[in-house]
């Protein structure tokens, strides 16, 4: 659906039939359009309000929109007139743990109508988590795990939520795998999660069962040679990707160009990845294309990230009481004891779930004003740049993609890392330890932008960015970032990803 078809459904919404709005209203949300949608299906719910349907519709077009307390307010709403409707009542639940309120027991009864709903039992144990009750959200994974051992998804929530705590993350799919050693998908699961877990050992050790178990199918291949390759393994890594054949997908592109470049071998890796950079799914590729052509000389690398104004550095505006009163808000919210699997936090704690949905008065404002200056930010970019990820033709609306806050502690930091998922990505500091480094040459605790110090540690990186209370860093979520270990004390962080627009 292109922005002029979406303009004519709307001139033509059947605001007099609510059963009919909701159908042309989720056709608009599926086809990336919800803020044309919102003022339609706010006016449709006025018009009807004994309508759940309209309500409904109300609430998935703000949800859709990242406007958390219309669309609770309106999932609450309908499931007062419809309160056994499975899918409103889920809806209902959903958006209250989205917007920051206690959500488990309305996952609870969300379960008594639709009890072997998977997304429900997610939910409900991702809200038992958010309410510092892991345990219990643990145990919900367990027995939905023992009826249905084979359910990836259970494993790997269950996986996340274990590990945040301290626990064994693959200690479901370890013992789901023992029951039954011939599922392909159970294997990939657990030597994914090892891999994220950072136990490369494991991860090795996964593959070997699996190959056992299944043969070498080219999937199991391709992690093979990337947990060779993560582990300084090289020549063994050449085979198995020799194994799994040319890349097939972005995944497996990205994983033969991060062993390429660690290899030193830059031109291959450049190679490899330039005819798909005009694919729609090329986000995770430009990071490694970045690196290639900065080794090699290549002067699109400067195209690529060269422009000073891609990067900015802003002040949020709040007085020295406001960041306190802040940062003891988002400190509360910090309820696990260590870092979700695969992020880039070493040292430290991340809040789960999409921050900046929650309606407290406090996550609001600071909503409102890293909105106002990614605007400001986005006005100020160079013209459009055909094919370059960061500079496209259509450049609103301005959407979160996620957000969240890390809190560092003595020796924490950030690995270098890549949003390629995002447009623009983030860091704004809310509180810091007196520990920061004080300039360039004494760099403790700073951000550093256009590295990555485990593949080529020779290449310098783009910008050192020194962190102060209040200030807020945009961006590209394909240039690599990460921060430098600082001695002691705390660093309170939040983050956040705008989304790519859609490009017509």
């Amino acid at each position: 659906m292109t922005h002029e078809e979406a303009l004519a459904r709307i001139a033509r919404f059947p605001l007099a039939d609510p059963a009919a709005a909701l159908g042309q209203g989720l056709a608009l949300i599926n086809a990336d359009f919800p803020e044309l949608l919102l003022p339609h299906a706010r006016r449709c719910a006025e018009l009807h309000p004994a309508s759940p349907r309209a309500h409904q519709l109300l609430g998935l077009a703000a949800r859709a929109c990242g406007e958390s307390m219309i669309a609770q307010e309106a999932f609450a709403a309908a499931a007062r007139i419809a309160p056994h409707d499975a899918l409103i009542a889920h809806s209902r639940a959903r958006t209250a743990l989205e917007a920051g309120l206690p959500a488990a027991a309305l996952f609870a009864a969300a379960a008594t109508l639709a009890p072997q709903d998977g997304g429900v039992i997610l939910g409900h144990a991702a809200a038992l988590l958010h309410e510092a009750r892991a345990a219990e959200g643990i145990a919900l994974l367990d027995a939905a795990l023992a009826t249905n051992p084979l359910w990836v998804e259970g494993h790997r929530s269950r996986a996340a939520i274990a590990g945040q705590m301290g626990a064994d993350p693959l200690e479901s799919v370890a013992t789901a795998l023992a029951g039954h050693p011939r599922s392909d998908a159970l294997h990939h699961c657990a030597i994914t999660l090892a891999l994220q877990a950072r136990e490369l050992a494991r991860a090795a050790a996964a593959v070997e069962a699996a190959r056992a178990a299944l043969g070498s199918p080219g999937w199991l291949s391709l992690l093979a040679a990337h947990i060779a390759s993560e582990a300084g393994a090289l020549a063994e890594a050449d085979a198995h990707f020799a194994a799994a054949g040319p890349p097939g997908n972005t995944n497996a592109a990205w994983m033969h160009a991060r062993h390429l470049i660690r290899a030193s071998r830059p031109e291959a890796a450049a190679a490899l990845l330039e005819p798909r950079l005009a694919t729609p799914d090329a986000g995770p590729l430009w990071p490694y294309v970045s690196l290639a052509w900065r080794m090699t000389g290549d002067a699109r690398a400067g195209w690529l990230e060269g422009d000073p104004r891609l990067v900015g550095v802003y002040d949020i505006g709040l007085s020295p009481a406001e960041l306190g009163a802040l940062a003891d808000h988002l400190r509360a919210l910090h309820v696990t004891r260590d870092a979700p699997l695969d992020q880039s936090v070493r040292g430290g704690t991340q809040t789960d779930g999409n921050l900046l949905l929650r309606i407290e008065p406090a996550i609001r404002d600071l909503k409102a004003r890293l909105l106002a200056i990614v605007e400001r930010h986005v006005a100020q970019l160079p013209e459009l740049q055909a094919g370059h990820p960061t500079l496209p033709f259509a450049r609103a609306p301005l959407r979160i993609a996620g957000s969240w806050s890390v809190r560092l502690t003595d020796a924490g930091f950030h690995k270098d890392h890549v949003h390629p998922q995002g447009w623009f990505s983030s860091a704004l500091y809310v509180a810091l330890p007196e520990s920061l480094g004080r300039g360039p040459e004494d760099d403790a605790g700073w951000l550093a932008l256009g590295e990555e110090r485990d593949l080529v540690p020779g290449l310098p990186q783009r910008r050192l960015i020194e962190p102060k209370p209040g200030r807020l860093v945009l961006f590209p979520s394909t240039m690599w970032h990460g921060t430098r270990p600082f001695p002691q004390g705390e660093r309170l962080t939040v983050a956040f990803d705008i989304a790519r627009p859609r490009q017509d």
